[in-house]
């Protein structure tokens, strides 16, 4: 056997060769795995948000149409518009339990407010048809539920 100038050459080599196994003992590979972050793909519903901030900070185009100023309304049609919304709503709720029986399932009959008349009418085979109808217009609309 021969050896390569002094005795550090295999103090080395064995200083080496215990590197590698313990490197190599130690050192646990594993998956990669791809996590989308766009909600779009897949990713966290949380990220929506962040991303289309991020999205709208960098979009440079404007919309031609976005400043033609007649649609601008002013802090009182707002606020109409607002109360409107707020007075449509309190009346769907007060129609709604109405029609609504202390189970939960629509009852048959018919229910008037200011400006509509809906109609309940037990169509056989566990289903109801629900016709609303405008009393200034006449025209009406309808669907049909299970029971």
């Amino acid at each position: 056997m021969q050896y390569r100038g002094s005795g550090t050459y295999l103090v080395w080599r064995g200083a080496l060769a215990l590197a590698f196994w313990f490197g190599a003992h130690f050192a646990h590979a594993t998956e990669l795995v791809y996590v989308p972050v766009n909600p779009n793909f897949g990713g966290s519903p949380l990220n929506g948000a962040a991303l289309l901030n991020a999205a709208q900070a960098q979009n440079r185009s404007k919309d031609p149409d976005a400043n033609l100023g007649s649609d601008k309304q002013s802090a009182l049609e707002q606020f109409n518009e607002s109360l409107q919304r707020s007075v449509l709503g309190r009346l769907a709720s007060a129609a709604t339990s109405s029609i609504l029986g202390p189970n939960g399932q629509l009852v048959p009959g018919t229910v008037e407010t200011g400006d509509f008349v809906i109609t309940i009418s037990d169509t056989g085979g566990g289903s109801l048809r629900v016709v609303t109808t405008d009393k200034i217009t006449g025209s009406s609309t309808s669907f049909e539920v299970g029971q």
